[in-house]
């Protein structure tokens, strides 16, 4: 499907049902230089190489939010996990190699061994701890090795939104149906909301356009950290709830098939060489997020 096709500026959107797509969709609608064409995963298969060639011609910049994005599946299924965030994302980058388009790849922090104590900064060692991580990865590697000059390397983490499922979402749920929840406080990380994210993809797709944005990794989370605890209870007091209802916990009372890692903050150096600042802190994001439809309707829910 094709959105605003009339616009100067040709995008192309992988992923466009997910969480971030829509998003992005919402952002560049606001646009009237943008012409977007918008494929979901039922539109364009990216492991298939002829297939993502002929969706890339024509188009000045391409943004991948298409993923395998269960992480503890890919545990078990570590070859189809890398056939869409490895394989696809290569795909992608030799088609644009080929026309000359820009790439914005949306990654992770898990490529990182998640063992720091002080922010990653975007050109710290990567040492993935599971099999997702490893997955992308891969993409990132070939986005690097098949666009040096015109490939974007966005990593980000903890992402909620209203289009998909996602921690907000689901501890306002749980608040209208248990009294207390128990929420990892050892874990540390970045809550960055979809949205917001979606805003910074599309001014570096137009820096990038520009020649103002350096090719390479940014890293694209909130500023300031937390834990899941503290982001449990943060969307509880800023929805009228009792954060106390917000017990904490340890991982290792929540046994999870893949490897979590233990601190996934991220430094935001390299958006000064876009001309960019780095995203809001993470209280502003939630609290502006919350404001919207989606999160609204599950915080009355909550309440009742």
């Amino acid at each position: 499907m094709t959105v605003n096709a009339a616009g100067r500026v040709r995008w192309l959107v992988t992923g466009a049902a997910g969480m971030l797509g829509q998003d992005l969709l919402s952002v560049l609608a606001a646009d009237p230089a943008a012409g977007v064409t918008a494929l979901r995963r039922a539109d364009l298969d990216i492991t298939d190489a002829a297939a993502v060639r002929a969706a890339v011609e024509g188009h000045d910049l391409v943004v991948n939010c298409a993923a395998w994005t269960d992480v503890d599946a890919a545990e078990t299924e570590e070859e189809a996990a890398t056939a869409v965030n490895g394989t696809g994302a290569r795909h992608l980058a030799a088609a644009c190699a080929g026309t000359g388009a820009r790439l914005l790849q949306v990654s992770t922090d898990y490529v990182l061994p998640g063992d720091a104590t002080e922010p990653c900064p975007e050109d710290a060692p990567t040492a993935p701890v599971n099999a997702y991580g490893r997955s992308k990865l891969a993409g990132e590697r070939a986005v690097a090795e098949l666009l040096p000059e015109h490939g974007y390397v966005v990593r980000t983490a903890w992402l909620y939104g209203e289009h998909g499922p996602n921690f907000v979402a689901t501890m306002l749920k749980l608040a209208a149906q248990r009294d207390t929840l128990d929420v990892v406080d050892d874990q540390h990380g970045q809550p960055t909301w979809s949205y917001a994210l979606a805003g910074r993809l599309a001014e570096l797709g137009r820096a990038a356009l520009a020649g103002r944005a350096p090719a390479g990794v940014y890293h694209g989370t909130a500023s300031g950290r937390t834990t899941w605890c503290g982001l449990a209870r943060e969307t509880y007091a800023l929805s009228g709830l009792d954060p106390e209802r917000i017990r904490p916990t340890t991982s290792e009372a929540f046994v999870r098939p893949a490897v979590r890692p233990a601190f996934s903050v991220l430094g935001h150096d390299r958006w000064a060489a876009a001309g960019l600042a780095p995203l809001p802190e993470w209280r502003a994001m939630l609290a502006e997020a919350l404001e919207r439809p989606a999160f609204e309707a599950l915080r009355v829910a909550a309440e009742r």
